[in-house]
């Protein structure tokens, strides 16, 4: 089952509220990701941050993938 929450074209992601991606993504890793950043380029998304686990690296983005229909062109965040 697809949200598709925000919804841009891929030629302009940035016609998305980023911020409100974001807030959605963190209420439902709570937490769990630090300083999530969704960064529009051309052509998708980019996510960067902080986590502990590779777990929650996945859960973030797959959380961007069932709120938006743009492409995941990188996941940055790190774990450590």
């Amino acid at each position: 089952m697809s949200t598709q929450l925000y919804r841009a074209d891929a030629a302009h992601p940035a016609s998305i509220d980023l911020g409100a991606l974001e807030a959605h993504v963190q209420a439902r890793l709570h937490g769990r990701v630090r300083d999530l950043q969704v960064v529009a380029s051309a052509g998708g998304l980019r996510l960067h941050g902080f986590s502990h686990s590779y777990y929650a690296k996945q859960l973030a983005q797959h959380a961007v993938m069932e709120a938006t229909d743009l492409p995941i062109l990188a996941n940055e965040i790190q774990v450590g």
